[in-house]
């Protein structure tokens, strides 16, 4: 799970890590006790992020027309085919 500070609680970490998750959350400045964080997997998520932008531009994808998630799924497929 590739997340940014803000998902950073004791709580949610151990919940993932129960369900066999890898976290990749930096530690807030005022943890007492900070995780050790990979650095170059979390410099990656920008990427992520950058494509759901651009997916976002895309309006038939935004607003989600189609109602049926079959078709929906396809939309997807069509539009991380043309990013």
């Amino acid at each position: 799970m590739l997340a940014d500070k803000g998902y950073d609680s004791d709580k949610f970490v151990r919940w993932l890590e129960e369900r066999g998750g890898i976290v990749v959350i930096p530690s807030r400045i005022t943890t007492k006790h900070p995780r050790k964080t990979d650095c170059h997997t979390y410099k990656e998520r920008h990427l992520v992020e950058n494509l759901f932008l651009k997916l976002k531009n895309n309006r038939r994808f935004a607003t989600r027309y189609e109602k049926k998630a079959l078709y929906f799924h396809a939309v997807v497929c069509l539009a991380c085919i043309l990013v």
